[in-house]
């Protein structure tokens, strides 16, 4: 399939079209009255006289060939109309601040490998989109209050990319050094949740559900977990709820009073009970992760799930091909440029 991205650049060619008409148009304005031409002297042509008589047309050329470089003219690689089984997916993350223990860490033979809580709940959601190409796929994380990251897109690199960037204020200091709001390092599941649910009110796919990932409970925020878990049954939306962490208490680094790190132990203030209860009550299902390993198995059991058949256009690439009119474009304006100069010694 061949086409223009910017056709209306060929309005440029009416100009151009107007400048040939007056160089090639034939006038005579004045003469003078001489019979016997015979006895003019013949000097013959030159190559000044050759290259005068072409100058023009060469920068004419040139102008039209540039006219059609702007307008773009470009081949579609790949269009094809399918059919593609999707669901709808919000992913919701706790970014409060117990997210940041280190109870997600691995050995290895070199020695421990330190890795906190959302950085393993990162790595599995990405795992997890990029076995999912077709989905519709957004992203909200909520501490003490929710933040949609990434509307549902099938753009998935870049929710990856957005997904990379998320993290949990340190010491009560932002990714900036800025001092947050202590409220930030709180979690409201109900305003997370009911957030989710607003963004999948008008996805096209039948089957829409919530990835809940948290590793507390609901000590904050407008809405309450038990009015956003209804307003999703309402909808016919399933959450999945993924508790991080055991039951145990965890360690994490934290800054003391000198501010040296150092690594204390936090406990455990999952609600388990509140996760079961939202997984129910909307036909979900409720995880518990204690290790990296955990997390993996769950994302599995959820790409299980029942899609939707929905019919898509997709334009994947385009060839451009103005160069090949640009460049014999630039050719011909700088040798009749050269020309010019050479038979007239002048610039212009």
């Amino acid at each position: 399939m061949f086409r223009f991205g910017s056709p209306y650049y060929f309005f440029l060619l009416i100009p151009v079209g107007v400048a040939a008409w007056m160089v090639f148009r034939r006038h005579i304005n004045s003469g003078i009255v001489f019979a016997p031409t015979s006895r003019i002297p013949y000097a013959g042509k030159t190559w000044r006289t050759h290259a005068a008589a072409i100058l023009p047309l060469l920068s004419l050329l040139g102008l039209a060939l540039s006219i059609i470089a702007l307008a773009r003219p470009q081949t579609v690689l790949s269009r094809m109309h399918r059919s593609v089984d999707v669901i709808a997916i919000e992913m919701l993350v706790d970014c409060s601040g117990s997210m940041e223990a280190l109870d997600m860490s691995t050995r290895s033979v070199a020695g421990v490998i330190e890795r906190t809580r959302i950085q393993a709940v990162k790595e599995a959601f990405a795992e997890f989109i990029k076995q999912r190409p077709d989905d519709l796929c957004g992203l909200i994380t909520f501490g003490g209050f929710a933040t949609s990251r990434v509307p549902l897109t099938t753009d998935h690199s870049a929710l990856l990319h957005v997904l990379s960037g998320v993290e949990v204020p340190k010491n009560g200091l932002d990714a900036n050094g800025q001092p947050v709001d202590p409220e930030e390092t709180m979690t409201a599941i109900g305003d997370g949740l009911a957030t989710a649910c607003a963004r999948l009110e008008h996805a096209e796919p039948k089957t829409r559900i919530v990835v809940l990932l948290t590793d507390g409970g609901s000590n904050t925020g407008i809405i309450k977990p038990e009015e956003a878990m209804k307003i999703a049954k309402k909808m016919g939306i399933r959450v999945y709820t993924i508790g991080v962490g055991g039951r145990e208490p965890a360690p994490i680094r934290v800054r003391d009073n000198f501010g040296r790190d150092v690594i204390v132990r936090i406990e455990a203030d999952l609600d388990e009970g509140l996760l079961k209860k939202i997984a129910d009550t909307t036909k979900g299902q409720y995880f518990n992760v204690m290790d990296p390993n955990g997390l993996g198995n769950a994302m599995c059991d959820i790409n299980k799930l029942e899609k939707t058949k929905v019919e898509r256009d997709e334009y994947r690439q385009y060839n451009e091909l103005f160069p090949l009119f640009l460049c014999p474009a630039v050719a011909l304006i700088v040798l009749g440029a050269g020309l010019n100069v050479m038979a007239t010694r002048r610039i212009m």
